[in-house]
């Protein structure tokens, strides 16, 4: 047997020190100012406006990090920093590591007192009502939060676009689809498809937007609409990215109904999320994803892939599988 150890206890115990150092780099646009080309130390610091005390400190820490890398004392990204962390790139993921930074961070201190208690520790915990509300009522923001969607969602958008059988389908709908990524990669890889976005009507212009950015306005088009409240649109297969963990177990039932019956026989759900493994030992990211339903929703949890199976057989599939995607991600699949 190895003798024990404390360097697990205290890397994870002090894990907040390197996140920080990250998030405040996104913030400060250290990675999308080291984009246009690597700079030397003092031009560096100053185009950042960094305090002589830290600045050494703080890009040396990147540099061990992982995150940037220096020679001869002058700094650069790294290939994966510059290619998702520069924001005048398509690929950049910043946008979850902002609202991150922003409002989970913070929101995250008081995790002892959700897991006591039950209850958020987001905005509702300081009574200023539901977040969301003031965010969709917010053209600036609501964009910003449907980017972080896009970000957090990119990997596993392109794994689906490429490991689902899509030759056998015709049309996709995309429910909860926010700025549009996984419909537009999905469609992108596979040219014969028409895809529907679907979301609130508020969403519609980023929608709208991101589509024509990529080319395809004239094979995917938005569909406003309430998943609580109103159907789901028809196609042969229906989509749901990081969408079912946000709610309680009835709605979740709920919303895997609505898809049974929006889909035609032969039709497909796709749910994907950062499903815990079913022993509930190994998937540490969404098993974490689940407490931070804690601290931003009422009731909302991840879930097992043997947990999700078993709703869709009882709402009716007669065929389902969980595949692995990308990182913690998975997907569950139904066949109607």
């Amino acid at each position: 047997m190895s003798t024990p150890s404390p360097d697990h206890i205290l890397q994870t115990g002090l894990a907040f020190w390197a996140s920080k150092t990250l998030l405040s780099a996104v913030e400060m646009e250290v990675f999308t100012e080291l984009a246009k080309h690597p700079e030397e130390f003092e031009t560096l610091a100053g185009r950042l406006g960094l305090h002589p005390r830290s600045s050494r400190d703080f890009l040396d820490t990147l540099v061990a990090l992982g995150f940037l890398e220096r020679n001869d004392g002058v700094y650069s990204n790294t290939p994966s920093t510059d290619l998702f962390l520069d924001k005048n790139k398509p690929t950049y993921i910043g946008g979850i590591l902002e609202m991150a930074n922003l409002r989970l961070y913070p929101f995250w201190n008081h995790l002892t007192v959700a897991l006591r208690t039950g209850q958020p520790q987001n905005e509702t915990a300081r009574g200023e009502g539901d977040p969301f509300v003031a965010l969709y009522a917010d053209p600036e923001r609501l964009k910003g939060f449907l980017r972080a969607m896009t970000g957090v969602s990119r990997g596993a958008n392109m794994a689906i676009a490429s490991k689902f059988p899509w030759a056998n389908y015709k049309s996709a709908a995309d429910i909860g689809t926010a700025q549009g990524d996984l419909i537009v990669q999905v469609t992108s890889a596979n040219p014969h498809l028409s895809g529907i976005g679907y979301d609130l009507p508020e969403v519609a212009p980023v929608f709208e937007d991101y589509v024509e950015l990529n080319g395809l306005s004239s094979r995917v088009k938005f569909n406003p609409g309430s998943f609580f409240t109103d159907p789901l649109p028809t196609a042969d297969v229906i989509m749901m990215g990081h969408i079912l963990h946000d709610w309680n177990l009835d709605d979740k039932r709920m919303l895997i109904s609505k898809a049974y019956d929006a889909l035609p026989e032969g039709g497909a759900l796709i749910v994907y999320d950062a499903m815990i493994d079913d022993d509930r030992s190994k998937n540490a990211f969404g098993l974490m994803m689940s407490l931070n339903m804690l601290i931003e929703t009422p009731g909302g949890f991840d879930y097992t892939g043997a947990d999700c199976v078993g709703w869709m057989k009882d709402a009716g599939f007669r065929e389902t599988r969980v595949e692995h995607l990308v990182g913690p991600d998975s997907m569950a699949i139904g066949i109607k």
